[in-house]
Order: structure tokens, then C-alpha cells, then sequence
């Protein structure tokens, strides 16, 4: 059974609705509050946490349900009420099921998953008691170690939700690693890969054959020393580790399906009137047709894109970095990930970007360099590489290999080129010349790359490219 479940309703649920939902345990359950009072939490008797509940969230961005739950919601706004159960304890998995199913009959909607949620009745729970809880006082945390912290999810896809948020940022602080652990029929929201670009973090899938495997490398896991570590196999020595992969992680079908992924750094001064995210929204029509969807600052996207709200929102931030996650609709899957960022240059908007596209579908390569020239010369452009990969349509990362990306082409932006000496940003060692993009007396470099997602050959002439701008 799951350990989080979710009511998806038409109405906002009252605090009615909410506290018979708080009954479900009976009355001697008790009733503590966290997060500034945005998570409610059913206690033990001696007041450790069987269930947390979040704040409701209005979704108003349609597709949120179906990308992340695979369920069908009400027509949107609707709202979105998690309820996550301790680990290990029974009763605390029921309590969140009656506990969703109450909210649904009162606020007019349904729960996910339905099995997890078919009861109204009051779960006994006496005698029930929850282990201590961990020093980092984090629900969302089921192990905590000296070297990471592990959290583990029973979802179809494991997004970056508030929770998750919230632990890795946890962990983050502490210097710990984070490790999620799933099993094997999930897929991982590219929001979340990013964060386990980094050791010890790590995608934990759960598997038959081999145990436990790392869904991004394949490698074949075990629990070693506080965390989840590659087993070394037999013939493994210091210079070569080794380590096997595991067989589901190379059960690998070409679909036909094809991904387009940007990454781009824009960067201006600091300006009261400037509007974040307005660097994003030219490329995302140029190539799909379409602003995006909707935004927010975790998974489900739930507010409507809004350049302005993101602007507000990175104000009262700073000069702390603010992330956000920008979705586009069920049509045209596409989603960013945008971390705004104060330095001595200026304010600057990393942008990671992907659309999807099915095997009759055209990656729409035309369009790359008119919103490389738009962003070069709108939108102050410091950089922009653009992929071409074998992957899902829907973006969600299977947890067996995908190819890596190819790289299409690389934009220098204007103020980059001109710091440059001589006439290094125009002749490279590349068979076709760079297109100027802008003003003739002050161009950004768009640089044609093979992009041809069969041939990694591509990657050589980037770091020859590389290497060349650099001087080296």
C-alpha cells in the first residue's frame, strides 16, 4: 500500500471536512501543526507524527493530475490535498486513506489511489506507537545517516513535491546526500533528476533480479556504511571499480520517440522593472506555437504562467535563489526547470528546457535558431546548448537507459563574443562556419552542431569547439 495519498476535489475543503478527516483515528488522536502551520500531522499519544497532511493547493493547470498520478481529476481549479503516512506503520497507511476518502465524499471529488482510500470508517489504532523520531525532524525523511538522507516513494512518478522540496533542501543544508527509493515500475520527473546530479545522491529502484540498482547509471546497489553504494564485483581493482549493471536497467525498446533539450543562461542587471521568466516564454512559443502552461515552485504546477508572479516572487526572495518549474499542455508535453539567481553580474535565469515528440512527430530544428537570435538579442543571452535525444515523449525518466543527448548547436551570446580576441569566436575548427545572430557590430555566435541522436560523434566536435573558444 502507498504511503502517500491524495485528494483530487472540486470544493475547497472546510475546515469541516478537514477535521473529520482528523477523526479518523477516533478523538484521542493528537493533532499537531509544522511548517509555520501549512502541515497538519496525526499524533501518537506521545506526539510523534502517523500522517502528515499538506495545506490544500488550487491546481489551475490542466494535464498536472494525469503527468504525475496518472489519474483523472475534476475540471480545473480543483484542489490537491496530500496526506503522507509514517513508514512501517500500518495503521498510519490506513489513517491516510480514510482520511483522503473523508475529504473526497465532503469536498466533492475522488482519491488516489482509489484501493488506498476505501473506507470512511474509524482506523483502530490503540497501542500504535512510532518510533522516535529522526534528528532531522523531517516526516518526509524515512532513514536518516550521517551520510544521506533517504526517502521513499510509491508513485507513478516521483516528482519534486513541496515534501520532497523540502528534503532536499534539508539534506542540502546538513551536507547530506539525498536517496529516493522507488520501485521499479515508477518513472522519475526530470525536475527531480537534477537534483541527484551529485554524490552521494542517487535514484534507489527496488528489483527482483538484482536487488536495488541506480535507475540513472544502472549500477547495481547495496546498503553499505549509511547509504545506498555500487556493489563491486569480483574482478573490480582501485583503477577500475567495476561495478555491474543491472539487467532491467538494459531492457532497452527504441520507440521511435525523440526529445529537444535547451539549456540556456541569460543574464541582466538588477532593475526593478526587469520580468524574469520573459526570456522563456519567446522560446517556448517559437518553438511549440504555445506559452506554457502554468508554474510553480514545486510539482504539480498549479498557478497559470505568469512572467510577473515569478518576478514577485524572486523579489521577495532575494537574495536567496528561487526555483520554479514551468509545465506546458497535455498536447505539447514540455517542462523547465528556472533557478534565479542574484551574483555580482547581475540576476541570472538558468534555464533547462525539454519537449517531447513521438515517433510521427518532427522535433521542430527549424525553429532552434530563431529563438537562439530572439533570446541573443532580447533577452541579454550568456550561453544556450540545444540536444537531440532518444527518449520518452512524456519527459518522465524511465529508470533503464535512455541514450544521452547529441548536441544540435551552441549560441555565444553577444557580449561573450566581443570579449573574445582576434577573430576566435568567428573561425573555429568546425567544417561550417558560426551564424551571426543580431547587429552586424555586436553578433552572438549560433554554432551548427551534427546533432544526430545515433552518433555520439557529435560530442567530440563540442569539445573541440570548447576548447577553441577557451584558447586552449
Amino acid at each position: 500500500m502507498t504511503k502517500d495519498v491524495i485528494a483530487l476535489t472540486r470544493t475547497m475543503p472546510t475546515p469541516g471536512a478537514v477535521l473529520s478527516g482528523l477523526l479518523s483515528a477516533g478523538p484521542d488522536t493528537l493533532v499537531d501543526t509544522t511548517g509555520e502551520g501549512a502541515v497538519l500531522r496525526l499524533c501518537d499519544g506521545e506526539g510523534r507524527p502517523l500522517v502528515s497532511v499538506e495545506a490544500p493547493l488550487l491546481v489551475q493547470v490542466a494535464g498536472e493530475a494525469e503527468r504525475l498520478l496518472g489519474a483523472t481529476p475534476p475540471p480545473v481549479p480543483y484542489w490537491w490535498t496530500e496526506a503522507r503516512a509514517t513508514t512501517g506503520v500500518e495503521h498510519a497507511e490506513l489513517l491516510a486513506g480514510t482520511f483522503a476518502a473523508r475529504l473526497a465524499a465532503l469536498a466533492d471529488g475522488s482519491a488516489w489511489p482509489p484501493e488506498a482510500a476505501r473506507s470512511l470508517a474509524v482506523v483502530n489504532t490503540e497501542g500504535t506507537r512510532v518510533a522516535p523520531a529522526s534528528a532531522a525532524g523531517q516526516p518526509t525523511v524515512d532513514v536518516l545517516t550521517d551520510k544521506v538522507a533517504v526517502v521513499i516513494q510509491d508513485r507513478p512518478v516521483a516528482a519534486m513535491t513541496a515534501w520532497l522540496s523540502d528534503a532536499y533542501r534539508a539534506a542540502t543544508t546538513a551536507e547530506l546526500g539525498l536517496q529516493i527509493v522507488t520501485p521499479p515500475g515508477t518513472t522519475l520527473s526530470p525536475a527531480v533528476r537534477e537534483s541527484l546530479s551529485t554524490w552521494p545522491s542517487r535514484w534507489v529502484v527496488r528489483d527482483e533480479r538484482d536487488g536495488y540498482y541506480d535507475g540513472l547509471t544502472g549500477a547495481v546497489l547495496h546498503w553499505q556504511d549509511g547509504m545506498f553504494a555500487p556493489v563491486a564485483s569480483p574482478e573490480a581493482t582501485a583503477d577500475d571499480p567495476h561495478t555491474p549493471v543491472a539487467a532491467s536497467y538494459q531492457d532497452v525498446v527504441d520507440s521511435g520517440e525523440r526529445q529537444l533539450a535547451v539549456t540556456f543562461r541569460t543574464v541582466h542587471p538588477a532593475d526593478d522593472r526587469l520580468v524574469l521568466g520573459g526570456a522563456l516564454e519567446p522560446v517556448w512559443r517559437e518553438l511549440t506555437g504555445a506559452p506554457p502552461a502554468g508554474w510553480g515552485t514545486a510539482e504539480p504546477a498549479n498557478l497559470p504562467w505568469s512572467p510577473r508572479q515569478i518576478s514577485d516572487l524572486a523579489r521577495e526572495r532575494a537574495p536567496e535563489p528561487t526555483w520554479c518549474v514551468v509545465v506546458g499542455s497535455p498536447e505539447r508535453p514540455g517542462l523547465a526547470t528556472v533557478r534565479i539567481s542574484r551574483t555580482t553580474a547581475g540576476v541570472e535565469e538558468d534555464v533547462t528546457l525539454m519537449f517531447g515528440y513521438g515517433p510521427d512527430e518532427e522535433p521542430p530544428v527549424d525553429a532552434v535558431p530563431r529563438a537562439a537570435e530572439l533570446l541573443a538579442t532580447r533577452h541579454r543571452l550568456q550561453s544556450m546548448l540545444v540536444q537531440l535525444r532518444k527518449a520518452r515523449r512524456d519527459l518522465a525518466v524511465p529508470p533503464r537507459f535512455e541514450g544521452p543527448g547529441v548536441p544540435f548547436a551552441f549560441v555565444l551570446g553577444a557580449e561573450e563574443v566581443r570579449q573574445m580576441p582576434d577573430d576566435r569566436a568567428r573561425r573555429t575548427p568546425l567544417s561550417e562556419p558560426p551564424l551571426p545572430l543580431g547587429p552586424k557590430t555586436r553578433p552572438a555566435m549560433y554554432y551548427p552542431l551534427p546533432g544526430d541522436p545515433s552518433d555520439l560523434s557529435g560530442w567530440q566536435d563540442f569539445e573541440r569547439l570548447m576548447r577553441h573558444l577557451k584558447g586552449e
